[in-house]
């Protein structure tokens, strides 16, 4: 089992920046391929980036390709969203997730394939 912990969020005006971290524990971290979802009021949970358990290959969804950029940082068992040039459409619920992989693989972008969760950071874009 590995519980995951979310901070960083917070109010922004549009254009600003956010970094978001993610620390892990109960288990090896290095043996987790992590994700990055948000899920707005209203609307489904939806895929922001992946990254696998050496933190080499990294995935996007095109909305956020070139704004967001994750990392992880394995000797601390934290993962990263650098979020930059935030727009009002950002403003969601920031949620981490783990699944056991391949240190060379990542995830993907579907909810049910990650087994644990965070409990969600708010991010709030206004502008």
């Amino acid at each position: 089992q590995v519980q995951l912990v979310e901070s960083g969020g917070g109010l922004v005006q549009a254009g600003d920046s956010l970094r978001l971290s993610c620390t892990a524990s109960g288990r090896p971290f290095s043996n987790y391929a992590m994700g990055w979802f948000r899920q707005a009021p209203g609307k489904e949970r939806e895929f922001v980036a992946a990254i696998s358990g050496n933190g080499v290959l990294k995935y996007y969804a095109d909305s956020m390709q070139g704004r967001f950029t994750t990392s992880r940082d394995n000797s601390k068992s934290t993962v990263y969203l650098q979020m930059n040039s935030l727009k009002p459409d950002d403003t969601a619920i920031y949620y981490c997730a783990a699944g056991e992989a391949s240190k060379y693989a990542t995830k993907g972008s579907n909810v049910g394939a990650y087994e644990h969760w965070g409990q969600g950071t708010q991010v709030t874009v206004s502008s």
